[in-house]
C-alpha cells in the first residue's frame, strides 16, 4: 500500500479512485463498514481504493489542551487499512490553510484536484470545511457539480449501540478491553520503542519493556494481561503495568511488560503491546517482598487468561 499526503496531486494511476474519507481512528465495525464499501466499490468499477484521514485529529488542532483521546497512530491504521485492501492511504496535514477551506474549496482543491477522486465514501456523521459547514448531503451535492459520486454508510450497531469511538474510549477507561475489543475486532494496542529505564523490575525478576504512552489515551491504570508483537512477527504472552508505579518515586507514566518465558534485549525496538484483560487497579505496596508476591500472583493470572 502506498502513502501519500495532499501537499501535492496523487499518481496518474491512483487517481479516478474510490476515496473512503474520514478520520477512522481505531479503525472500529463502523470504519471497516465505510472502507469495505470504498474497496468493494473500487474492485467492481477497475479503480483504485484509498483511505484518506487527518493528522493531527482536527480535535487536536482545535483543543489543544485536550486530554489524550488518540486509538491509533499512523503506522497502525496505515496496516490496518492496507490489510482491508486498501491501495494507497493519503494523509491530509490538518493545518491553519486546510481548516479554513470553505466546504466548496475542499471538494475542489482536495478531493478534485489532489486525489481526482471518481467516488467518495463517507459514515453519515461525516462534517467538512471551515465551520464544519459541509455536510454528506453537501458532499453529494459538490459531487453532482465536480464530476465525482458520493455514498453515505449506515451506522453500525453492536448489542443495540451504534459502535463509535466514543463508546471504545470509555470501555478503555473503565478497565474493560474486551468490551473496546469487540467494537474494534482486535484489541486495543499501543505501539512504540522500548526505552531504557532504572532496572527496577530486574531487582525483582521481572525485566520489563517500558513504554511511552505518547498521544494514545490513556486506559484505566493498572496491571493487565497483554500480547506483544516484535517487529519480526513474534507474538509473546505477558503481564503489564499501565499508570505512574505508586510504588515507586517519583511516579512516571509508563506502560512496563513483562513478557512470560523470554529474556532478549528489546531496547529501541518498536513494540506493540495489546491489552487483553484487566487484572486489577494499581496499589502502592509497602515493601518489595509485598510488591513481588502481588506480583507473582498477577503473572500467574494473566498466564492462565492468556491460554
Amino acid at each position: 500500500m502506498e502513502r501519500l499526503d495532499n501537499g501535492s496531486p496523487v499518481p496518474a494511476h491512483l487517481r479516478g479512485g474510490i476515496v473512503a474519507l474520514g478520520n477512522f481512528d481505531g479503525f472500529h465495525l463502523g470504519h471497516q463498514a465505510v472502507i469495505g464499501r470504498a474497496v468493494e466499490r473500487a474492485r467492481a468499477e477497475g479503480r483504485p481504493a484509498i483511505v484518506a484521514t487527518f493528522d493531527p485529529h482536527p480535535k487536536r488542532y482545535f483543543q489543544p489542551r485536550s486530554g489524550h483521546f488518540r486509538l491509533t497512530t499512523l503506522d497502525q491504521r496505515a496496516r490496518l487499512f492496507a490489510e482491508a485492501g486498501v491501495d494507497a492511504m493519503l494523509v491530509f496535514h490538518f493545518d491553519a490553510a486546510l481548516a479554513g477551506l470553505s466546504a466548496r474549496e475542499f471538494a475542489e482543491r482536495q478531493l478534485v484536484e489532489i486525489l481526482g477522486v471518481g467516488g467518495v465514501v463517507t459514515g453519515g456523521d461525516f462534517t467538512f470545511g471551515k465551520g464544519r459547514e459541509g455536510d454528506v448531503a453537501m458532499l453529494a451535492e459538490l459531487g453532482g457539480a465536480l464530476g465525482y459520486s458520493a455514498e453515505v454508510v449506515a451506522p453500525v450497531t453492536l448489542d443495540g449501540e451504534t459502535v463509535s469511538s466514543s463508546r471504545i474510549r470509555d470501555y478503555l477507561r473503565a478497565g474493560d478491553p474486551r468490551g473496546a475489543a469487540k467494537l474494534l475486532t482486535r484489541p486495543f494496542a499501543i505501539e512504540g520503542p522500548v526505552q531504557h529505564g532504572a532496572k527496577l523490575g530486574r531487582e525483582l525478576s521481572y525485566p520489563t519493556a517500558n513504554m511511552s504512552l505518547a498521544n494514545y489515551l490513556r486506559p484505566a491504570y493498572g496491571i493487565y494481561a497483554v500480547r506483544g508483537r516484535l517487529a519480526d512477527g513474534r507474538v509473546l504472552n505477558g503481564v503489564a503495568n499501565l499508570g505512574i508505579r505508586p510504588s515507586f518515586d517519583p511516579p512516571e507514566e509508563l506502560l512496563e511488560s513483562f513478557f512470560f518465558d523470554f529474556d532478549d534485549d528489546l531496547y529501541d525496538q518498536v513494540l506493540e503491546v495489546s491489552l487483553i484483560d484487566y487484572l486489577r487497579p494499581e496499589a502502592k505496596f509497602d515493601s518489595m517482598d509485598a510488591l513481588k508476591v502481588q506480583m507473582d500472583a498477577d503473572a500467574a493470572k494473566a498466564r492462565a487468561l492468556l491460554r
